[in-house]
C-alpha cells in the first residue's frame, strides 16, 4: 500500500500517449458497457432456479463465466464502511458516522458510539490517518473496528482527485501536512495519531512543526505503522525501482489529465487504473489463481468462498486518482532524494526539524515480511528524534506478517493493537483519564 507500486508501472510511450491515456481508458470502458450488460443478463438467466439449465454444470459454468467477465470489466466504486455497531465493555453500542471537518480533498469522519451507559475505561481520542495511495480509507475497516472498542475514533477520508474541480486548486505534500495540522487543531488537543504506511512521513513532519512552534494542539503520541521514513534502510524492490527510474520517468509516463465528464476534468493526476495495474502486476499469478478459484466455487455452489472473494476484490479493485503534484512530490522526497532522514525536508520553505519533537510519544510498528516498507525504514524515526526522551519511544516488530498484516487481520487484532492501546494509555494525562467521555446517550 505504498505510494505507487513502482514495479508494476510499465513504460507507456512517453508524454504524447500518457496525456491521452485516461481518455482512451474511458472510451474502452464505455465501449464495454453493452457486453457487460449482456453478461449480467446471461448470469441472471442461468442462475434463475426456474430455468432447468441452472441446475446443470453447463448452466452453472455459463453463469460463472458471465459473472467473472462482468466483475473483471466493471468500475468499482467507493466501498461502504459497513460498521453498524461495536462491543464496548460488554455493551453493544450503535455507530453513527458523521463528518465534523471537511476540505476539498479530505473529510474527517467520526465514528460516534451511542452509549446507554458511560464506559468506565478511559476512551482516548484517536485520529487514524489513512494512506492517500490509491485505495480508499475503507481499506482500514478492520483497523477502525479494532480501535473502536477502547477509543474515540476519527479517520481521514481522502477524496478521489477526479471528483475535485480544478477551481479548488492544487494538493501536494505541503497541503497534506497542513490538513493534518488543521485536523489536530479542530480536535482540540489530547489526540493520539496513528499513521498507516504513506502518511507516516507527513504526520511525522506535522508533529515536528507543531512541536517547534510549541503548539498546544500537538498530538499526545504518534504511532507510525509500516511507513517509509528512511527508504535507504533495507531497500525493497519498490525503493530500488524508484531510484532507477527517477522522477522524470514518472512525470512522463504515469501522469495524465482527468477527462470529461468527471468534475475534476483537466486536473493532472496519477490515475487509479494505472495504480491498479501496478498492484495486480506485482502478484499477477496470485490474482489469476484467485479468479480461477472463484469460477470453480461458483460452479460447485460454494457460496461462502465466492462471497469472501467478492468482498475482498470489491475493496481491492476500488481505487482513486491522486493529484499529480502530491504523487510526484512524495515519490521524489521519500523514495529518490530521501529528504526527511537527510534533514533536507521543507514545508512551504521552512526546514522540518525532527529534533524539535520533545514531548510527543513515538511508537513505530513494522512487519517481519514487509516487502513495501522494509524492516528498519519506520524504526529510523527514533534516530531522528534526538531530543525525545527514551521513555517516550517504543518500537515493535510483528513476526510473521507482511505489509498488510501490520494494520489488519488476526495478528493485528491480537498482538499489534493491544500494544498500541497500552502505549497510548501510558501517555494519557491523569486529568484526561478522569475527564468524562463526550458521548451521546440513547434511551
Amino acid at each position: 500500500m505504498a505510494i505507487g507500486e513502482f514495479g508494476g508501472a510499465p513504460e507507456y510511450g512517453g508524454p504524447m500517449l500518457s496525456s491521452g491515456l485516461y481518455w482512451l481508458y474511458e472510451s474502452g470502458h464505455a465501449a464495454l458497457q453493452p457486453a457487460r450488460a449482456f453478461a449480467d443478463v446471461t448470469r441472471l438467466y442461468f442462475k434463475n432456479p426456474l430455468n432447468p439449465l441452472s441446475h446443470t454444470t453447463f448452466g452453472k459454468s455459463l453463469a460463472a463465466g458471465a459473472e467473472l467477465f462482468e466483475r473483471s470489466t466493471r468500475r468499482y466504486g467507493k466501498p461502504e464502511w459497513r460498521i453498524d455497531s461495536v462491543m464496548v465493555g460488554g455493551e453493544r453500542a450503535p455507530i453513527h458516522i458523521s463528518t465534523p471537518w471537511e476540505r476539498p480533498f479530505c473529510r474527517l469522519l467520526h465514528f460516534e458510539r451511542m452509549f446507554c451507559h458511560m464506559p468506565r475505561r478511559p476512551q482516548p481520542k484517536l485520529l487514524i490517518v489513512a494512506p492517500m495511495s490509491g485505495h480508499y480509507a475503507t481499506l482500514l475497516r478492520g483497523t477502525v473496528e479494532t480501535f473502536l472498542t477502547n477509543h474515540d475514533v476519527y479517520i481521514t477520508d481522502w477524496v478521489d482527485a477526479r471528483m475535485v474541480p480544478v477551481s479548488e486548486g492544487r494538493f501536494d505534500l505541503d497541503d497534506y501536512i497542513d490538513y493534518v495540522i488543521s485536523m489536530l487543531h479542530f480536535l482540540g488537543g489530547d489526540t493520539h495519531v496513528v499513521a498507516v504506511c504513506q502518511p507516516s512521513v507527513p504526520v511525522f513532519a506535522a508533529t515536528a512543526l507543531m512541536e517547534a512552534d510549541n503548539d498546544p494542539y500537538a498530538p499526545r503520541s504518534i504511532t507510525l505503522m509500516g511507513g517509509p521514513i528512511d527508504t535507504r534502510v533495507n531497500s525493497t524492490a519498490v525503493n530500488k525501482l524508484a531510484m532507477e527510474r527517477g522522477i522524470d520517468w514518472f512525470r512522463r509516463n504515469v501522469i495524465t489529465k482527468v477527462p470529461f465528464p468527471h468534475p475534476g476534468v483537466m486536473r493532472d493526476v496519477y490515475p487509479g487504473f494505472l495504480q491498479l495495474n501496478g498492484f495486480v502486476s506485482m502478484n499477477l499469478d496470485r490474482h489469476l489463481d484467485a479468479h480461477r478459484n472463484l469460477f470453480m466455487h461458483l460452479v460447485k455452489g460454494d457460496g461462502d468462498s465466492a462471497q469472501k472473494h467478492r468482498e475482498f476484490y470489491d475493496e481491492y479493485l476500488a481505487v482513486m486518482d491522486l493529484t499529480a503534484e502530491f504523487y510526484l512530490q512524495t515519490v521524489d522526497n521519500g523514495f529518490i532524494r530521501h529528504c526527511l532522514p537527510k534533514g533536507e525536508m521543507t514545508h512551504r520553505g521552512r526546514l522540518v526539524d525532527p529534533g524539535a519533537i520533545r514531548n510527543v510519544g513515538l511508537l513505530t510498528v513494522e512487519g517481519e515480511h514487509d516487502d513495501i516498507s522494509g524492516l528498519g525504514q519506520t524504526e529510523a524515526a527514533h534516530e531522528l528524534c534526538t531530543n525525545l526522551p527514551a521513555d517516550k519511544k517504543r518500537h515493535y516488530m510483528q513476526p510473521g506478517v507482511g505489509h498488510y498484516g501490520v494494520f489488519n487481520g488476526s495478528r493485528f487484532r491480537a498482538e499489534v493493537a493491544p500494544r498500541i492501546a497500552d502505549f497510548i494509555m501510558s501517555l494519557e494525562r491523569p486529568q484526561a483519564a478522569r475527564r468524562p467521555v463526550a458521548v451521546k446517550l440513547v434511551s
